[in-house]
């Protein structure tokens, strides 16, 4: 008679030797772990002392001065989650904080704005045809409120330490509300596109140089394609800002303070400079792409008349050594002792005389 199975409650019907497949719960990161820094900042000056984000944004609740200055990098959603109870924060953008790879915009919920920004960064290189990748990016979100302003960075090159910095040993600019941090965010972002775009003026150069050059190697026009991909990319982050900077700088946003307004027209300036020169960077990379298509296109039919040209020399002495092959009786030269010679003579008389003449129409 086969045994039952044990079913005591310390058992609870697992057979002894199986393992329990159930997954293990996960454990939540504290939020502490993504924060960067926080700080209070009363008429521009930073509060001292070390604060969590709920006591900073308690405080400035309750006296109804300065505004708290958040700074998160690469929250997951439970961490994220915890910062929006505490600051009122919409679901959406919440979602869009976490999962980053987003479009450039500005989206307004209330009396709280929701800016997003690409970051870029030149990847230094030897040379243009060593490189591998011309251009990293990341993303820096601005949660905007009427007393905080909330940061999340995605990317490792996407440090604010140094800004925030700058503008504390400015209380000036810091007396102008959270508005000025999201000003001064925009205007570091925007300066790093110019600064890209110096630099990659140089790559765009050199492979000008090579596509038109009178080298006799041939073009590799992957370089070509990479730099292309590398402006396209630039593109993207780029060129839809303007509609954000456009109404941030509009009149009609009571949002944003007239003096920070004027700062941002500044930066939309800015911005215009970089489009026009990523529009011109394009428009390049696509001619010279068509142009080193064509090149590549003509080397191509050069090494083809060659080949045929080596084929048509070399068919000579292949038709005659066929035709003495066949072992015929008679043929020219057999019972002649320098019959041989006199071929061979022939046959280098004729290949000459085609290679000269190859020669003179640039075949060979």
């Amino acid at each position: 008679m086969p045994s039952m199975p044990n079913l005591r409650p310390g058992n609870r019907g697992i057979v002894p030797g199986r393992r329990d497949r159930r997954p293990l719960p996960r454990i939540p990161v504290p939020v502490a772990r993504a924060v960067v820094d926080c700080a209070v900042y009363i008429d521009g000056i930073r509060q001292p002392g070390h604060i969590t984000y709920k006591e900073a944004f308690t405080q400035v609740r309750t006296t109804g001065e300065g505004f708290v200055w958040l700074g998160l990098h690469a929250p997951d959603d439970d961490q994220m989650a915890g910062v929006a109870d505490v600051f009122g924060l919409h679901e959406l953008v919440v979602e869009d904080a976490v999962h980053a790879h987003q479009r450039p915009k500005l989206e307004i919920y209330d009396d709280m704005q929701f800016l997003v920004l690409r970051t870029v960064k030149y990847v230094e290189h030897e040379t243009i045809e060593k490189a591998s990748e011309v251009v990293e990016t990341g993303e820096i979100m601005v949660f905007v409120g009427p007393d905080f302003v909330i940061t999340v960075r995605h990317g490792d090159h996407t440090h604010l330490s140094g800004l925030r910095r700058r503008l504390e040993d400015r209380p000036e600019r810091l007396q102008l509300g959270p508005t000025a941090v999201m000003h001064a965010i925009s205007d570091l972002v925007i300066d790093s596109y110019l600064a890209v775009t110096e630099k990659m003026d140089v790559d765009i150069v050199a492979i000008e140089s090579v596509v038109f050059g009178a080298q006799k190697n041939w073009l590799n026009i992957d370089t070509v394609y990479l730099l292309k991909r590398e402006v396209l990319e630039l593109r993207r982050a780029v060129t839809p800002l303007s509609g954000p900077m456009s109404r941030l700088t509009a009149g009609s946003n009571p949002l944003v303070p007239k003096e920070v307004r004027r700062h941002l027209r500044d930066v939309a300036d800015h911005l215009s400079t970089v489009i026009e020169r990523v529009v011109e960077y394009d428009e390049l990379l696509s001619s010279l792409l068509d142009a080193a298509a064509t090149k590549v296109s003509i080397q191509q039919n050069g090494d083809m008349r060659k080949i045929s040209a080596w084929v048509a020399i070399g068919a000579v002495p292949t038709m005659v050594a066929g035709l003495y092959g066949m072992n015929f009786e008679y043929m020219p030269g057999l019972s002649d002792h320098a019959g041989f010679m006199t071929v061979v003579v022939g046959l280098i008389i004729a290949c000459t005389g085609l290679w000269v003449v190859f020669r003179r129409h640039h075949w060979l």
